[in-house]
């Protein structure tokens, strides 16, 4: 019961965050948005091709065609730029929309919201491939993301936690299940089975992922609708 109550309370606790998500810039500070956004994007071509250690402020402005300054101007340093990076890639669907996973999961279970972001990245494979470069360049304590690979894992681990416990008060996951055991299974299926695909484009990711859970947790999945045939990697 305690852990129901836990899950719980984490779970108000991401309502209460997405509630008070501002919306986009609007006026006089389009443009320097627009602006801030481009950047990104470049960024994102710029460190999935080269890593982050390869890839400078420069190669940024020449893929964008702006001036350094202008780079500087919106995010500082170059860590300040892949942190940012990082972030909006972990938040968004391929148009850049939010995409509120712990809503999700809260509302559809972890199963279904899992399966929803799974597909939605499938479109992305750029921003996959962005990930997969960092999380093992920064397995390296010295890397600059270090931290904040580590701070990522362990607020998805918890918060996956959360989400399977409450998904045990709907009856949606066995309650003899371990939630945090969960979580970690599924953050390491995930990554292992997005590294396959990126490698290895003729493997279809999202018949994958739903194989795992057909495996794992057969009660979290049986009344889903069926996945259809995912994209290759590009």
């Amino acid at each position: 019961m305690r852990r129901v109550i836990q899950a719980l309370c984490q779970l108000s606790k991401v309502f209460s965050m997405s509630e008070q998500k501002i919306a986009g810039v609007r006026g006089p500070y389009a443009k320097s948005a627009q602006r801030s956004s481009d950047i990104l994007d470049a960024a994102a071509t710029v460190f999935a091709t080269h890593g982050y250690h390869g890839g400078s402020l420069r190669d940024i402005s020449r893929e964008l065609n702006v001036s350094l300054t202008s780079i500087v101007h919106h995010f500082g340093t170059k860590y300040e730029l892949l942190e940012a990076v990082l972030e909006r890639a972990d938040r968004t669907t391929p148009g850049n929309e939010e995409f509120d996973f712990d809503a999700a999961c809260a509302e559809r279970g972890v199963a279904s919201a899992t399966l929803e972001r799974v597909q939605s990245s499938l479109e992305r494979p750029e921003l996959l491939r962005l990930f997969a470069i960092l999380a093992a360049e920064s397995s390296a304590p010295t890397h600059p993301a270090h931290d904040w690979f580590v701070a990522r894992y362990r607020r998805k681990a918890k918060e996956l936690s959360a989400a399977f416990a409450y998904d045990q008060t709907l009856g949606r996951v066995s309650p003899h299940r371990d939630p945090y055991t969960l979580s970690r299974l599924l953050l390491g299926t995930w990554d292992g089975i997005q590294l396959q695909w990126l490698i290895d484009p003729t493997a279809d990711m999202s018949r994958s992922m739903t194989a795992f859970f057909e495996w794992a947790l057969p009660e979290a999945i049986k009344n889903l609708p069926s996945i259809p045939d995912g994209p290759v990697a590009r």
